[in-house]
């Protein structure tokens, strides 16, 4: 029976998608929720499964092709999947001494189905994911697991060395286009930029007691939590409860209208290899630490893989980005409309601080607030970037919501 299959209901948001990458083939057999095709939008990278088990009769839309919510991309034939797997004991019986790649093959098909990541970093490293182990969940291949293998494997030998050597002068160049995530990324930054009165704002952070308290209380929080105690927590609770003392800074702008927000939606702003995403803590204001670091950890895995969802990233009234992460010492980070403010953490470094009339040696952070100047004063970015700092330089008092 001939069974189609269609792209998935995008959300409102997105108006279309762009075929990625087919991971088969018309003639392929394929199992019942194996990936056949990966579809690429303005945000996310979306798998589709085969509904069924069967082969692939026809792919209607090839790589590059945009479509559109419940298009016909492919069509199926159900039931005959099984018949190409009969095959391989008679190849087997006609070769009984089996050479060394084909005992890699059944090792091979016991790995997980690769991320959308994964698969990417091997096409570009000459690597067959087949023979990859998987790290990830239920033994899926992760990015991490195609580059440790790339790195352990032999390089292969050249023919003629002497066609190796770069030729004199050549200044090679490269032309790739953008991806849909990061041509939406440019145009999400030129429109901040174009339509936003951006301004921003700094101060400094004396973090010496929330690492004391992490040192003192992070091996017990571990143990009763199963998850580590890690900063990014402490700036979203910090955040939480400035925001509430400063609704305008969690508000946006609609037209001629201000809008604000009863609620704290914090966008947390997580690396990946097609750029900067934004995974949002809903309710964050009624979250305690431990799940900030649950909810934050399963992000960044769910971001490796490529498992990030459309709803992960809907929403969000105010955005935290880490500079510090990647060794950033000072930045000014750029609102993300609508949003109308976003706070940026750096790294951390010991400075000379003036303490009780003694010079004595601190953790400091910088941070800084880019705000849209049409709706948030100076005045009260200023303010909400010290109510910040007075928390973490005394975390009894988030805790007290003081």
């Amino acid at each position: 029976m001939a069974i189609e299959v269609k792209v998935p209901i995008l959300p409102e948001s997105v108006s279309d998608a762009t075929i990625a990458t087919w991971h088969k083939k018309p003639g392929d057999a394929v199992r019942r929720d194996e990936n056949l095709v990966d579809l690429e939008t303005d945000k996310v990278v979306l798998e589709v499964p085969s509904p069924v088990d069967g082969v692939i009769r026809q792919i209607l839309k090839q790589t590059g092709d945009t479509v559109t919510s419940q298009e016909l991309i492919a069509v199926l034939e159900e039931g005959t999947a099984a018949a190409p797997a009969k095959a391989a004991p008679a190849a087997k019986a006609e070769t009984p001494k089996s050479t060394a790649p084909a005992k890699a093959a059944p090792a091979a098909a016991a790995n997980g189905e690769p991320s959308p990541a994964a698969r990417r970093v091997a096409s570009e490293s000459g690597v067959d994911p087949a023979r990859v182990s998987g790290s990830g969940r239920d033994g899926r291949v992760i990015k991490e697991d195609v580059i440790n293998y790339a790195k352990a494997a032999p390089a292969p030998a050249t023919a003629t060395p002497a066609a190796a050597k770069p030729t004199p002068g050549a200044r090679p160049e490269e032309r790739v286009p953008m991806t849909r995530i990061r041509a939406k990324i440019a145009e999400r930054l030129m429109q901040s930029k174009n339509s936003i009165a951006m301004l921003t704002s700094f101060n400094e952070i004396n973090l010496a007691k929330v690492m004391e308290l992490r040192k003192n209380l992070g091996e017990q929080f571990e143990k009763t939590h199963g998850i580590k105690l890690g900063f990014m927590s402490f700036f979203v609770r910090a955040a939480c409860e400035a925001l509430k003392r400063h609704p305008v800074v969690n508000a946006s702008v609609d037209g001629n209208d201000v809008i604000y927000h009863g609620y704290q939606d914090i966008s947390v702003a997580v690396s990946t290899d097609k750029g900067l995403v934004t995974p949002v803590l809903r309710d964050a204001q009624s979250m305690g630490f431990a799940e900030i670091e649950k909810a934050i950890a399963g992000f960044a895995r769910k971001a490796r893989e490529g498992g990030l969802t459309l709803d992960d990233l809907q929403g969000g009234t105010f955005t935290i980005t880490n500079g510090g992460t990647f060794g950033s010492l000072f930045s000014t980070p750029i609102v993300n409309p609508p949003q109308s403010a976003i706070l940026g953490m750096h790294t951390i470094k010991e400075h000379a601080v003036v303490e009780n009339g003694q010079v004595i040696a601190a953790p400091m952070m910088y941070v800084a607030i880019s705000y849209d100047h049409r709706i948030i004063d100076g005045k009260d970015a200023v303010l909400f970037l010290v109510d910040i700092k007075n928390q973490l330089e005394n975390p009894q008092r988030m805790l007290l919501g003081l």
